[in-house]
């Protein structure tokens, strides 16, 4: 039970700075609020408490030095977890296309989502290790992600504004 208890109080502070942060960057009131909501939903729930906390509700080291993890390298149940929610906009995989033999087309990302995107990553960095650096997780990260090109310019611009 720790271990949900845990886990409800991370997803609660995570959520409560990137609401602010969300505020900061412009993203409208309703998109705050609803940002990862699906966290809450038992098909996301139980895989992320599994994955991130022991049973007696300590945490397990899942996170490498930039505060990434490789979804793909976390159970079954996990990866089925992390496959929906990466769906919310507010992800960069939510608009990669997937086509027939493995063809991706990347989707241009609207600016409010972008804004999302940078607000999780402070978001993020103050609840899971209490710094916010937004530009630098970017840096440190920006080769794994799969972008279209306008958005990886706008996205950019935005961060150089944080």
């Amino acid at each position: 039970m720790l271990n949900h208890i845990n886990y409800f109080k991370t997803v609660s502070t995570h959520k409560w700075h990137v609401f602010w942060a969300c505020l900061k960057m412009g993203v409208p009131v309703h998109r705050a609020i609803l940002h990862d909501w699906t966290k809450l939903s038992p098909r996301e729930w139980f895989a992320y408490v599994d994955n991130f906390y022991n049973k007696d509700g300590s945490k397990r080291q899942v996170r490498d030095k930039t505060g990434a993890y490789d979804p793909n390298s976390q159970p079954m149940s996990f990866k089925k977890a992390w496959l929906s929610h990466q769906r919310n906009k507010h992800h960069w995989q939510a608009w990669v296309s997937l086509g027939d033999y493995g063809k991706i087309e990347t989707l241009p990302i609207p600016e409010t989502y972008l804004r999302e995107m940078i607000a999780d990553w402070i978001g993020a960095g103050k609840a899971y290790s209490g710094n916010s650096d937004p530009k630098g997780w970017y840096e440190k990260n920006k080769e794994k992600m799969i972008l279209h090109g306008d958005s990886k310019i706008l996205l950019e611009r935005l961060l150089e504004k944080v």
